[in-house]
């Protein structure tokens, strides 16, 4: 009887973790070990689309990461405001075409969207929905891999235009950071010393239209 218990008790174990696999390739939850925050870092564009490693970046973004529905879906909504170098990522499997929007948003954002080769390909300034007004209404197209939410303004106060180039890091809750930088590719880089975490990839969710 007590053998029977444990193989139950087993079975049980391993369909939780074989539908905690199905909702995190899903996108529907995000993995245990997906990133939880980060920074992102804006540099000129050079004359051939990529940034050098003596640019000093125009600006340096601490980012909440959101990483699959859920997450995308709630984006900001939550927020009561942001403050200068404070912003969200989104991050998506691959590039592909997206349509933002301002669903119970409380205050006004710049979106800005990030190409697989790291390059910025548009920017919008958009306001929050006004009383009574759907914020669904309010859509802002582009095209990237990645989403950067920031107070409204902030582009322009830092010069961040179309062209510039990104690099993002992101931190695990493993402390893994892994990084993508200018022309597209990734690299993990696993901290030193006894908290180091084991490398880790970014975990992202699937294809969106909608944040």
């Amino acid at each position: 009887m007590a053998l029977e218990y444990v193989w139950k008790g087993l079975l049980v174990i391993a369909a939780l973790s074989i539908v905690g696999v199905v909702l995190v390739q899903a996108g529907v939850v995000s993995a245990p070990w997906g990133p939880d925050s980060g920074e992102v870092r804006i540099s000129d564009g050079g004359s051939d689309g990529s940034a050098t490693e003596t640019d000093e970046p125009k600006a340096v973004v601490d980012v909440e990461i959101a990483d699959d529905n859920n997450e995308r879906y709630t984006g900001l909504s939550d927020h009561d405001s942001l403050e200068p170098g404070d912003g969200m990522l989104f991050v998506y499997d691959e590039e592909q075409d997206l349509t933002f929007v301002m669903r119970e948003m409380d205050f006004d954002i710049d979106i800005i969207y990030i190409g697989a080769d790291g390059e910025i390909t548009s920017i919008h300034h958009a306001r929050a929905p006004r009383p009574g007004e759907d914020g669904e209404t309010l859509q802002y197209p582009g095209r990237g891999k990645w989403v950067l939410e920031v107070p409204r303004g902030y582009s322009n106060e830092t010069g961040i235009e179309v062209g510039d180039q990104v690099e993002i890091d992101l931190q695990s809750n493993r402390t893994t950071i892994t990084s993508v930088s200018p022309g597209g590719f990734d690299r993990v880089v696993t901290p030193e010393g006894p908290d180091a975490g084991p490398r880790e990839a970014i975990a992202a969710g699937p294809r969106s239209i909608r944040r």
